[in-house]
């Protein structure tokens, strides 16, 4: 009985965690289309991909959904993210710009100065950014959630990039070059 209940857990558990990943590689309603992107923002390769994709979503006037995925080995990535998300609360734009901001300075920025960044940003949004920015770590269970969607999903490097649809099975892009002819090819 014990051994049948915990298998039932695991069974349910299992297609939940399932159902989730399958309902973030979907287009949001209303679209037919929309890129995916797993991130992290101290990534080069992030930081080279962000402006193609941005672009295609902008040409192709489809949504761009952004997930962190802080590696390990970078030393400030998941700090930036949780300032994003902070910013996300501003408005999701202040937070996706933020993110473009972060990439277009991440040769300058280490541990030590990624705060008086995110200070110069803030203050040129004219928002007052807090001491505290996540006192009761809600940005970062948000940044964990993405996180461990990603994980689920089997994502073990960045930026790993898909397109979506509503009706047709996701397509992973691995090479951005062919981002404008697999959006084509989805719609």
């Amino acid at each position: 009985m014990k051994t049948l209940s915990l298998t039932l857990l695991l069974l349910l558990t299992s297609a939940g965690f399932a159902q989730d990943a399958a309902s973030a590689l979907r287009a949001p309603k209303g679209s037919s289309v929309a890129i995916v992107v797993f991130e992290d923002l101290q990534c080069p390769m992030c930081r080279r991909d962000a402006p193609l994709v941005a672009q295609a979503a902008r040409v192709y006037k489809i949504p761009l959904i952004r997930h962190d995925f802080p590696l390990p080995m970078h030393n400030w990535s998941y700090q930036a993210a949780i300032f994003a998300r902070y910013f996300d609360t501003q408005s999701k734009q202040m937070g996706n710009d933020y993110r473009d901001y972060i990439f277009d300075h991440q040769l300058e920025i280490f541990p030590g100065n990624l705060r008086d960044f995110t200070e110069k940003f803030a203050a040129s949004h004219k928002v007052d950014l807090p001491f505290a920015v996540d006192p009761q770590g809600k940005l970062a269970d948000e940044v964990n959630a993405d996180k461990n969607l990603g994980l689920r999903i089997g994502i073990n490097r960045t930026p790993t990039i898909y397109v979506v649809s509503a009706s047709k099975p996701y397509v992973e892009v691995t090479d951005v070059s062919q981002l404008y002819q697999t959006i084509d090819a989805a719609k």
